[in-house]
């Protein structure tokens, strides 16, 4: 008796899983958001040196690069002003194209020594 008790619940749990699995499935529709494409960005570089040639679409300056001397020719989308030969300038660059192209031009200050005691 016990038996057939069981095997007759045990069905009725079958049975009723089977209902349940046979519902329809819901119609709701998730909106899926894109993912936004960010244009790439080429990163901004600095470079410290002495102005051995200026004209007003370019400049040229020297630095030293771990005791090696090197020339760099940037191109400049304006003019500057207040900047001859041989002054200490800092450039801030992109390179665009192959070409370096210069956002920011600014005088270097020299660097103060301090009396050791």
């Amino acid at each position: 008796m016990k038996r057939s008790l069981m095997y007759i619940v045990s069905v009725a749990f079958l049975l009723s899983a089977l209902a349940f699995a046979a519902d329809k499935p819901s119609t709701v529709t998730t909106k899926v958001d894109y993912a936004k494409t960010n244009a790439v960005k080429s990163p901004k570089m600095n470079a410290t040196g002495k102005v051995i040639e200026i004209s007003d679409s370019s400049i040229k300056i020297e630095r030293a690069v771990r005791g090696n001397v090197e020339t760099m020719e940037f191109a400049l989308d304006k003019a500057t002003e207040n900047i001859v030969v041989n002054d200490s300038v800092k450039i801030a660059y992109i390179e665009q194209d192959g070409q370096l192209l210069a956002s920011r031009i600014v005088k270097a200050a020299p660097k103060k020594m301090e009396k050791k005691k």
